[in-house]
Order: C-alpha cells, then sequence, then structure tokens
C-alpha cells in the first residue's frame, strides 16, 4: 500500500447520477460447486501430524497469515518517530474492540518504561488535602469499566484540502476503541476533598514532555477514568502503562498517558502546545479552542483502498465503524453513489455512547462502479456532514475535527481509490 498524495486529477473525479444497477438488496452468499477439491478429498498437513504445544507462546500473537495487519505510519508526516503517531489497520479489523498491540499510538517525547512501583499520583492545587496514590493505593478503590473509543483530533486532517492518503489506514486510522478498567476521578478528587473556588483541572504526564491538559471540573467529576486496564489485560506502554487518563467522549490529546499529577485550579491553565496546536483556525484569522467534544463521523473499512473487491460481482458485505462524542450512534446510511441516494444499514451489536459501533450493508454487486460514503446520526440528531459543509465554515487552513463524509471509489475491476464528489 502507498500513502503518496493522490493526484489532482483524482481530487477531481466527479459523479453526480445515481449508479443504477448497483444493488440495493444483498443477493444470497454464493458456495463453490461441489467437486474434486483437494483441500477437501485429500489429507492435509495440518491434519496429519500434531501442531504447537499449549506452552509454544506463552503470550500468545496472531497466526504469520496476519503479519500484514498492524500499526503503520507515514514517514513524512511528522520531524521525528519519536514525537509522532501511527495508525490503527482499521480496514483489516472487524467488531469494534480494537487490540491493544493494533491501536493507534501518538507520542510527544516517546514512549517511556514506568514501572508500577515509580509510579506515583498527586492531587493537589485548591484540595483539602493534597494526597500522593502509589499504585498499589488506585486498586484498593472501586473500579469501574468502560469502552470509550479514543481519536486524535487529527484524524483525516490530511483531507483538509481533498483527497490526500490512498487507504482507510492513513485517512482516518487515528482512532481506537478499548474496554477501560479503571478508577473514576471523581472517587480520587472526592478523597482530596475538592475547594469550592475550583473549577478546573489540569492533568499531565511524567513523560519528558508532560502533555498538560487542562479540562473544567465537571467533565473530571462526570465520566473520566484513572485507567490501569484495557481490553482485560495491564496497558501497554505505547498507552500510557501503569496508569492514564480516559476522556470519553473528547480529543486524543486529553487521554494523558503515564498520569503523574492531577492540580484542581480556579481557571484553565494551558501548556505552550495546548495553545499553540490545539486549535482550530478559521478562515477570518482567528482560531477556536477548546473544542474538546468529537463529533459524530462514520468510514467505510470496506471496501475501501486497501481492501479492493477481489471476488468479482455478487453478493458484498459493505462494513464501517461509526462514533460519536455527544453520545449514541441511532443510525448509519450508506450511499453507492456519491451522496445522491441513502439507504440505512443494519447496527451490528450494542451501539454504546461514546465509542464506536459497527455497521453492514448486504447488497449484491453487479460490477458497476460505486461512490462509497457513510454518514452517521447520533442521539442528539446530529447529521454528519460534507467535507464542503465544513469547509464552509472554517476554510481549507484547519487541522483538527474533520468529520466531513469520506468517499471511496470502487471501479468496475474491485480496486478501490480515495477521491471527492461535488
Amino acid at each position: 500500500m502507498t500513502d503518496e498524495p493522490v493526484s489532482p486529477s483524482r481530487r477531481g473525479f466527479l459523479r453526480s447520477t445515481a449508479l443504477a444497477g448497483a444493488g440495493l438488496v444483498a443477493g444470497a452468499a454464493s458456495a463453490r460447486a461441489a467437486g474434486p477439491d483437494p483441500k477437501i478429498t485429500e489429507v492435509q498437513d495440518w491434519a496429519s501430524s500434531f501442531g504447537d504445544a499449549v506452552d509454544a507462546a506463552p503470550y500468545g500473537s496472531p497466526i504469520r497469515f496476519e503479519s500484514h495487519v498492524v500499526r503503520r505510519n507515514v514517514e513524512w508526516l511528522t520531524e521525528s518517530p519519536v514525537s509522532s503517531i501511527n495508525f490503527t489497520p482499521i480496514h483489516a479489523l472487524e467488531g469494534t474492540i480494537t487490540p491493544q498491540g493494533c491501536a493507534f499510538e501518538r507520542h510527544h517525547s516517546g514512549a517511556i518504561e514506568l514501572s508500577k512501583q515509580d509510579f506515583r499520583l498527586m492531587i493537589n492545587g485548591l484540595v483539602e488535602k493534597p494526597l500522593v496514590f502509589t499504585f498499589e493505593d488506585l486498586l484498593r478503590f472501586p473500579r469501574s469499566v468502560t469502552t470509550a473509543f479514543c481519536e486524535c483530533a487529527a484524524n483525516g486532517g490530511m483531507e483538509w484540502g481533498g483527497a490526500q492518503l490512498e487507504g482507510c489506514q492513513y485517512t482516518q486510522g487515528m482512532i481506537h476503541n478499548m474496554e477501560y478498567t479503571g478508577v473514576p476521578l471523581r472517587l480520587l478528587l472526592e478523597e482530596a476533598g475538592v475547594n469550592p473556588e475550583g473549577k478546573w483541572v489540569y492533568a499531565e504526564g511524567a513523560d519528558a514532555s508532560s502533555n498538560g491538559r487542562s479540562m473544567p471540573l465537571e467533565k473530571a467529576m462526570d465520566d473520566v477514568m484513572v485507567a490501569f486496564f484495557a481490553n482485560g489485560e495491564a496497558l501497554r506502554k505505547e498507552h500510557g502503562y501503569p496508569a492514564r487518563l480516559v476522556v470519553p467522549g473528547w480529543e486524543g490529546n486529553m487521554w494523558v498517558k503515564w498520569l503523574r499529577r492531577i492540580a484542581v485550579y480556579d481557571q484553565a491553565v494551558e501548556s505552550r502546545e495546548e495553545t499553540s496546536k490545539y486549535t482550530d483556525l478559521m478562515p477570518d484569522g482567528r482560531a477556536r479552542k477548546w473544542t474538546w467534544v468529537m463529533d459524530a463521523k462514520s468510514v467505510i473499512t470496506s471496501p475501501s483502498p486497501q481492501v479492493p473487491i477481489r471476488h468479482g460481482k455478487g453478493a458484498l458485505v459493505i462494513s464501517g465503524l461509526a462514533w460519536s462524542g455527544n453520545g449514541r450512534i441511532t443510525r448509519v446510511d450508506v450511499s453507492l453513489d456519491g451522496g445522491v441516494n441513502w439507504q440505512p444499514a443494519r447496527i451490528s451489536g450494542d451501539a454504546k455512547p461514546k465509542a464506536l459501533t459497527r455497521f453492514h450493508l448486504d447488497i449484491n454487486w453487479n460490477g458497476e462502479e460505486m461512490l462509497l460514503q457513510s454518514r452517521a446520526i447520533d442521539d442528539t440528531g446530529y447529521l454528519q456532514p460534507t467535507k464542503d459543509e465544513l469547509r464552509e465554515i472554517r476554510g481549507l487552513n484547519n487541522v483538527y475535527h474533520n468529520n466531513g463524509i469520506q468517499t471511496w471509489w470502487v471501479k468496475a475491476d474491485g480496486e478501490v481509490e480515495n477521491v471527492e464528489v461535488a
């Protein structure tokens, strides 16, 4: 797969008519006709000898046939891999839970090794009694479990100026969704006793960048968690071991890793990077700040540029993800013709608030070109906008919070490209 920029001719790809006969009703899935297939009629090697013993892999890893399902980075995207980002292979995953080993990571000064024995979490500022917790102290508090997506504010940011990167992983892969176990931050703040004048909390990490972030006290006392397990196991090093913040529905830079301090203040305390980077530039030169919530968004993960259609005409399962930082996904629509016509997709499994939701649409593809799009609707009634609708408000100088509709051009031969329609 390539991450080379798309040529201007691709960006200019236009299609305004419905794609008749693309297949609105799914046909029955096909099976091979019965016949003398040696994979069935002859004994294979794997059935004629012993396989690996149970202790061959004390910590299991994916089979070698899935070695392509890995995080990837774009070398020219940042100046240094120490302060950089990689992308979840969302095109190759199903369901909603992201394995930790595949989950995108963002570092500001590299992933550090911090042991549980060396871990300390301080709570100070406008509190009745400043406290320092060890990791063992945290384990004594009542725990909660939540499933939440973590999305980088720059997810899809390269697409503001037009279709740029070839791959669902590269365009929308700065996201993961995991089940977290930890202590509600509210309990730790209550233990310290927040003074009446306390209105904001400032969280910082133990790494060299500290990655300090401010948030209103109301959010901190609501659903924020100090997490130490993800998907049932300890956090991975790159995800903030041994403890990190989980801030459901809010942009990923708020999810401070290697957490070391929570300070309560009467006003926001802004780090230099927070002030200079995490703002949304507007066409008139102003910048929106504190745009924490990630609005409703969706993307079709298959077919997509890294998952072309290989089986030819016939039954085709369209699969994708939808999410909203404002609540629960209630509906996802899919278009086969670039937004001219829409039909509801099937939401598969539970649609949890502030978590990834899987959707499917079963069609019978007749081999004609398609312009695949999806749009998400959450329980506030918010409808995912087109890119042009966003650009009318924010212009082209933005980087963050691009939740515009993504378009994939499916060609007659099954190959797929990242394009835009007008």
